[in-house]
């Protein structure tokens, strides 16, 4: 064998053992990572679809009967209302945040004294505990004492009760929801905008064009990938829905029709009824259903989303 042949060998050996070595350590720097996900995600899952194939309370050993919970929840109307109520509050909840967001990040993204205040405002509400959330805003929507009704009765205007009255209740905890999440879509879609070229707005405004024509044929086609990144984790997000109306309510005895949310459904089968094998199957035609939500969205985005620009 020749010096060179020798040499080019020997390297390519070094090679691959420096990339054992790097992918050795790479693998132990992502462990705690991949173990987390295991432990707290991956085994609950399988878990979770494993046991809605189950009967069990929770204590005895799980009894397998097929198909029967799944079936059961399709003629369950109960279930039914709640994946409709959460179908509405996706439907209400998604579309108003992204809006509100656009409306606010474009404001935002103009040259105005105490820029850095407005945006910590509104990004407020995102890092505050979603149990501190519920409780404020209870206090607030609160028939007898609460801040709204009082400023109400003093210009002598209707105090409803906004938790309890069942044609306005999904709609006040949709708007605390909205008011939770815009602070999110804002910081994104403000992101997305400041990667507008200004090229595009000095060749428009040559063109003689409006500021709202600019918005509509520039700003908006260019930040739909933004755009598209809040609607899908917004709905992910809103499908889930449980931590604000538990913590607004509370009592699930108090819990109107409308309020019944397919995740609140789990629990209530759960941990009050003890009918884990139903609440888990539950939670699967969930996970279904966000998966094919998922999917639709990034099907159809390729009519609506522009990643050239």
């Amino acid at each position: 064998m020749s010096t060179a042949s020798f040499s080019k060998k020997n390297n390519a050996i070094n090679k691959k053992k420096k990339i054992s070595r790097e992918a050795v350590w790479a693998y132990l720097f992502i462990a705690p990572t991949l173990l987390g996900l295991a432990v707290f995600y991956i085994f609950p899952a399988v878990a979770s679809f494993l046991l809605s194939f189950t009967r069990w309370d929770g204590l005895t050993a799980p009894a397998y009967i097929g198909l029967e919970n799944l079936i059961s929840l399709l003629h369950d109307s109960s279930f039914i209302r709640s994946i409709i109520n959460t179908l509405i509050f996706t439907a209400i909840s998604v579309p108003l945040s992204a809006g509100f967001a656009t409306i606010i990040a474009v404001m935002l993204n103009q040259k105005i004294k105490g820029m850095v205040f407005y945006r910590t405002l509104y990004f407020l509400p995102v890092v505050t505990m979603p149990v501190a959330v519920g409780m404020v805003w209870k206090w607030l929507y609160n028939t007898d004492y609460g801040l709204i009704n009082y400023l109400l009765g003093i210009f002598n205007l209707p105090q409803p009760s906004w938790l309890f009255d069942p044609n306005i209740a999904l709609l006040s905890v949709i708007l605390v929801y909205v008011w939770m999440t815009v602070g999110n879509n804002v910081i994104l879609i403000l992101a997305g905008l400041q990667g507008v070229s200004k090229t595009y707005y000095e060749a428009a405004q040559i063109d003689g064009a409006s500021k709202v024509r600019q918005f509509f044929s520039i700003t908006l086609p260019l930040i739909t990938p933004t755009l598209f990144f809040v609607f899908i984790t917004g709905m992910i997000s809103s499908l889930q829905v449980f931590d604000l109306i538990f913590i607004m309510i509370g009592d699930s005895s108090a819990l109107l029709e409308p309020l019944r949310t397919v995740v609140y459904a789990v629990y209530e089968y759960g941990f009050e009824y003890s009918q884990m094998g139903r609440a888990s199957a539950q939670a699967f035609l969930l996970f279904l259903a966000i998966l094919a939500v998922t999917i639709v969205q990034f099907v159809f985005q390729k009519k609506w989303v522009h990643y050239d620009g």
